[in-house]
């Protein structure tokens, strides 16, 4: 099958969370399954076109956006892997660092800015010889697209055949705008009716009801959004129109998080000899100007500063834990007020606690490299993706029992002969410090731990399992024909 995945984020051009690393890498595994793939995002002002030896190509996009004709410049680029990542840029709308805003604020005109994403892909689409048979949409920002597409089958019947598929990567984030955006959009408000939410219009609510089939990113997380609890009041949508939901995990590329081959860390282990990671603890204790003690267990965290993913929970119990002999890395950039308790925490008890709010990936690659313990007390975590490379790592993982966390880490038992991790419930900061507490205390058993560590390197998260299941779901989407582009896939 021809394959466009369409995404506001794809790794390494851009990332603010797991939605780029997914998009850099199960294309990859795809295309290892015999479809082609193509990735079309946005050139953002951060994105250096000589660093990304990126081509640009003499014809424009052009895109009809708030009264005017954009001319849209084209970039392409091609990863080791072999797909062809297409980056869509216009000076005023694309040009500006930031993907979603800067800091907690967001970009005021993101309807525009994303309205360049969908409309440009469809745009860009018309000038291809051939559409793909298949648009792989990533959250909100891409929630248009499928309606655009029946838009331009009047006109061009090619697009009658195309299918989509839309995939919820968090779904409290919901792309509401008032209703009068979508005149910059050259959508009529009758046209829309079916986007209207609470007196205003959702792009999310759009792609869910317009797609040809809904996913998102784990068995649990699929459970939970269609409930009044878990669906931030999108749960009756989703009920109504995504027939058929599946879950279906994220997973890791092993050719960019593999301890025995990461370039970034400074020094190389796997589960057959994993006693080098002591190495790349040392290593991270010195940067982050710590003791250099090899018996104090390091406790990581690599996660966006907000309370989805529990940063308050942590703030919480702070002061219990840092009397306990533990030394505590936090690396992630967002919520000013958490940002600045972090801050406070780090400047009082510096030999102990640290907070990186810039974006390192070198750095996250050593915290996991460094850690004994990882940190993911998230209130709700469609899937998640960094508990699954701590334990690529050989840092064992203490998360709350929701959503992927749930599906991909398993409570360890009181002697740490089953299980992969720690696990609590309750959304308290007692509740995160008792599941800290039994981690600690697993580590105090050196042999123990040992064989833990082991176990939950032992794991296999890879990309090919997943890759598989979306393939079948992209099948689905075909009756079986001569011309079915999927029947020998």
């Amino acid at each position: 099958m021809e394959i466009l995945f369409v995404s506001p984020e794809v790794v390494p051009f851009s990332k603010v969370g797991g939605l780029g690393d997914v998009v850099g890498a199960l294309p990859k595994a795809l295309r290892a399954l015999g479809h082609k793939v193509t990735v079309l995002s946005l050139r953002y002002g951060s994105i250096d076109p000589a660093e990304h030896a990126l081509a640009r190509r003499l014809v424009k996009v052009k895109v009809p956006l708030a009264g005017e004709t954009v001319d849209v410049e084209v970039y392409e680029a091609r990863l080791p892997s072999g797909v062809t990542v297409v980056l869509l840029g216009a000076p005023r709308l694309g040009d500006r660092p930031g993907v979603y805003g800067e800091g907690a604020t967001t970009y005021e005109d993101n309807h525009l800015r994303f309205g360049l994403l969908c409309k440009g892909a469809v745009a860009w689409m018309r000038m291809q010889p051939k559409v793909p048979d298949l648009v792989h949409l990533h959250d909100w920002t891409t929630g248009l697209i499928p309606m655009l597409i029946k838009h331009a089958a009047k006109d061009d019947p090619r697009f009658a055949k195309v299918r989509s598929v839309f995939t919820i990567h968090n779904a409290a984030h919901q792309g509401t705008f008032p209703v009068a955006t979508l005149a910059d959009l050259g959508i009529e408000p009758t046209a829309a009716a079916h986007m209207e939410f609470y007196g205003q219009v959702s792009w999310l609510k759009a792609g869910i009801v317009d797609s040809d089939r809904v996913t998102t990113v784990s068995p649990t997380y699929a459970r939970e959004i269609v409930t009044p609890g878990g669906g931030a009041n999108m749960d009756g949508v989703l009920r109504a129109h995504a027939t058929g939901l599946v879950g279906i995990l994220n997973g890791i590329d092993p050719g960019v998080w593999n301890p025995s081959t990461d370039p970034h860390i400074p020094s190389r282990y796997d589960v057959v000899d994993p006693l080098p990671k002591v190495r790349c603890k040392n290593a991270l204790q010195k940067a982050l100007g710590f003791p250099a003690r090899p018996e104090t267990p390091v406790l990581g965290m690599v996660a966006r500063i907000d309370t989805q993913k529990g940063l308050d929970l942590l703030l919480g119990c702070a002061t219990q834990l840092l009397r306990q002999d533990v030394q505590v890395v936090v690396q992630g950039s967002g919520d000013p007020e958490l940002a600045a308790a972090l801050v406070a925490l780090a400047k009082d008890m510096p030999e102990k606690f640290s907070y990186r709010p810039e974006f390192d990936d070198t750095l996250a690659h050593r915290i996991f490299a460094g850690s004994d313990l990882f940190l993911v007390p998230s209130r709700f975590e469609p899937s998640g993706l960094t508990q699954l490379y701590a334990m690529r790592y050989g840092a064992v993982p203490v998360v709350r029992n929701t959503g992927g966390l749930r599906d991909t880490v398993v409570d360890c038992d009181a002697t740490l002969g089953t299980g992969t991790g720690f696990v609590f419930d309750e959304l308290t900061p007692d509740a995160f410090y008792g599941a800290i507490a039994r981690g600690l205390s697993a580590y105090a058993q050196p042999e123990r731990f040992t064989a833990l560590r082991r176990r939950v390197m032992r794991l296999d998260h890879a990309w090919d399992r997943s890759a598989r299941r979306y393939a079948a779901i992209y099948r689905e989407l075909f009756p079986l024909s001569d011309d079915n582009p999927s029947a020998t896939a």
